[in-house]
């Protein structure tokens, strides 16, 4: 089943969540502090180490200036491409 392994959604959200944030052309602190966040908890996302609500979802999403849905539609993708490339 597409990316059921809770570790491997963290993980794999967490890097997606730094390269858009880096694509934004933000710092941990500037998107923290853009979405109402503390800084180490936007770290420890990036790390795979805790995954957000929705609510925080759509904070990082209006922060990075794109839509929630596009997140998601992208972490599916890659988590879909992940358990391909698993086989």
């Amino acid at each position: 089943m597409l990316g059921t392994d809770p570790t491997i959604q963290a993980t794999t959200f967490g890097a997606l969540l730094r390269r858009l944030r880096q694509k934004s052309g933000l710092t941990q602190e500037q998107l923290a502090f853009e979405a109402g966040l503390q800084r180490n908890y936007v770290s420890n996302m990036e790390l795979g180490q805790y995954q957000p609500t929705i609510t925080t979802l759509f904070k990082i999403a209006y922060a990075l200036k794109v839509a929630p849905s596009a997140i998601v539609l992208e972490l599916e993708r890659e988590l879909a491409a992940a358990s391909v490339n698993k086989r």
